[in-house]
């Protein structure tokens, strides 16, 4: 499944998430925005396990496998290397798509989005399954490698498209999309890019400011246009 791309205007529309997300705990390989952490390399290693935010144990496993088929490892690392499973994992328990089917107009808009999207996983997995009990007898993460690529070649190729894997290919398009963004907006994957920014901008990338609340629990709102500024505050 190699040869999954993006465009560098959409890689520079989601550093944005990337530089939100990577202030949180627990992304060991992934993190990259921030100056105070240790940013991943190709030689790395995985010294503590993930605890998925909001997948099983199993199903994690299951998208960590399935991004590491989307771009797996050849003369760059792949996408288990780079921590794309953990982005996975971390975008879908906040609710946060990564590309949205309709217009979002409000909060409960963006709310009902990550909802759907939720759900959307959950069902693509257990689809996944159920495709593979049906052809091979097996659980996906059972197969063979051979059992594998053809599965999801079935779902990735327009040549191979069957007339009742509409819902397959919906989950599939969409964990290509997660497998992306997550993947080119870490150092591992812009470096495979050739970013120029790695050169100049990187290594003065600011710091998340808020080091003694990490999950941004107590920030408060913006104050609205025009608003007073408090006596004694600047």
């Amino acid at each position: 499944m190699g040869g999954q791309g993006m465009e560098r205007r959409e890689i520079l529309r989601f550093i944005g998430i990337a530089s939100v997300a990577a202030t949180f705990p627990g992304f060991h390989q992934w993190v990259f925005a921030c100056a105070h952490h240790q940013a991943p390399t190709a030689s790395a290693t995985n010294t503590s396990a993930y605890n998925p935010l909001f997948f099983s144990p199993q199903q994690f496993k299951m998208v960590e496998h399935l991004a590491e088929m989307i771009i797996p490892e050849d003369d760059t690392p792949g996408a288990k290397t780079a921590g794309v499973a953990e982005f996975i994992d971390f975008m879908v328990a906040n609710r946060v798509p990564v590309s949205a089917s309709r217009d979002v107009r409000s909060t409960e808009d963006a709310i009902e989005l990550g909802n759907e999207t939720q759900r959307r996983f959950l069902a693509g997995l257990s689809w996944m399954n159920a495709r593979s009990h049906s052809e091979f007898g097996r659980e996906f993460m059972d197969c063979t490698r051979e059992q594998e690529n053809a599965l999801l070649e079935e779902l990735a190729y327009k040549a191979k498209f069957k007339p009742t894997m509409e819902s397959g290919r919906a989950f599939f398009q969409m964990m290509r999309d997660y497998t992306v963004v997550g993947y080119y907006t870490t150092q591992i994957g812009l470096e495979s890019l050739g970013y120029p920014g790695l050169r100049t901008v990187w290594p003065r990338m600011p710091g998340c400011p808020h080091r003694d609340d990490p999950e941004h629990a107590n920030l408060r709102e913006p104050e609205s246009p025009g608003a007073s500024t408090p006596t004694g505050e600047n």
